[in-house]
């Protein structure tokens, strides 16, 4: 069978050459047959020469995610079992499980598998098909991750707005399976949490910052520390648990913060360990500086101010306004551990704007400790935009 072939203008075949597994709109030019989207394309360079093989998407400004630069392989249920057992096989040879049931077990372009996500939380897999090739092979992709993993149950929570960037509609559901009871209990790094699958953030929990909790932990003891975007109690639980002395936990979502008082609970630390708080954290931040407020650690873990690079400039001034206001509450000798998941944002960029908030609030800084996400979300050597999340810890005179 032929297949319907992308053709790129002349000189544009070099990020294709390098591995990237991006074709954006720009670099096209010409389709030839009438592929639809998830259509599996051969992408040609200007000369005609096969390239790589992608899935094509009409809609979005990545025109193609590349599957192989095989242009001779066969994209079918092989392929995705091939690339599924690597996957697994990668976290199997870091010992994750040694510390933790909670795993990404997929992770996108760096895994091979452009716009698939999966996390295992326990007995669950919960699944995310952010692009039209992965959405194409959904149903095969999701019997090759039961028959490779052991795990019978796969849930999906294919809501991400990317979906509409790729003409998708949001589904969500149980995929294979029975439908997650809920919450689910997970364990990390001697903590116990449960977990929301269905509503919670991402897939819902943060399993990316698992070290990072871990690492900033260590400078909360003895002392009192503020937790902003908290969340359901990830970097508060963890402090409590390296010995902090005093927390208080922000966040705007009344339900993310009533699961993170059942986590505490569910820990064994008495109710008023921590001071729960449902707010706006810039306006509640803005209220503990008027107040004098003074903290040894602060943590910043905010959303994404930027999904997307058009969005940095806004973001900018969200980043560097939250850190302003952090250093200003921090006492001499204190801590801040921030971070940024936008993926526009990199992390020269985030030091800037960093650095340029400790300027505006006087205070002598130094970095200690740089963030990044787990090892579980490796970062593709051609795909350096895998590396989405970043962080400082920051220490101040």
């Amino acid at each position: 069978m032929t297949l319907p072939a992308i053709l790129l203008k002349s000189g544009r075949e070099k990020a294709v050459a390098r591995r990237h597994p991006w074709v954006f709109s720009g670099a096209v030019e010409h389709v030839s047959g009438d592929p639809q989207g998830g259509d599996t394309v051969l992408v040609c360079a200007s000369n005609g020469e096969p390239l790589a093989l992608g899935a094509f998407s009409p809609q979005s400004q990545i025109r193609v995610r590349i599957w192989t630069w095989d242009a001779q392989a066969s994209i079918d249920q092989d392929f995705f079992r091939a690339r599924l057992q690597a996957a697994l096989r990668c976290r199997q040879e870091l010992r994750l499980f040694d510390e933790t049931d909670a795993v990404r077990l997929v992770n996108a372009e760096s895994d091979g598998l452009p716009g698939l996500v999966v996390d295992q939380y326990g007995g669950l897999l919960v699944m995310q098909c952010l692009s039209c090739g992965v959405e194409r092979w959904r149903e095969t992709i999701a019997e090759c991750l039961v028959a490779e993993s052991g795990i019978e149950r796969v849930y999906e929570r294919s809501d991400a707005d990317v979906r509409e960037i790729e003409g998708l509609p949001p589904r969500t559901g149980a995929l294979l399976g029975a439908a997650p009871d809920l919450p689910v209990l997970i364990q990390e790094n001697g903590l116990r949490f449960w977990v929301d699958v269905i509503q919670g953030h991402k897939t819902g929990f943060y399993l990316d910052q698992r070290d990072n909790r871990k690492r900033v932990a260590a400078y909360a003891k003895g002392g009192e520390v503020l937790d902003c975007f908290c969340y359901t109690g990830g970097f508060a639980l963890a402090a409590l648990r390296a010995g902090a002395g005093a927390l208080v936990a922000v966040d705007a979502s009344p339900a993310a913060l009533d699961l993170a008082r059942q986590n505490l609970q569910l820990n064994g630390f008495p109710e008023a360990a921590v001071d729960w708080v449902q707010a706006d954290v810039f306006q509640h931040l803005r209220g503990l500086r008027d107040r004098g407020r003074k903290f040894d650690l602060v943590i910043l873990d905010p959303p994404k101010f930027a999904p997307t690079s058009a969005q940095v400039e806004r973001a900018a001034r969200g980043y560097k306004d939250i850190n302003l206001l952090a250093f200003k509450l921090l006492r001499p000798g204190g801590t801040l551990a921030t971070f940024s998941c936008s993926a526009g944002v990199s992390m020269e960029f985030f030091q800037k704007l960093v650095y340029e908030a400790a300027l505006d609030a006087g205070v002598q800084a130094q970095i200690v400790e740089r963030f990044y996400q787990g090892r579980d979300h490796p970062v593709s050597l051609y795909f350096p935009e895998g590396t989405y999340l970043k962080g400082l810890c920051v220490r101040v005179g």
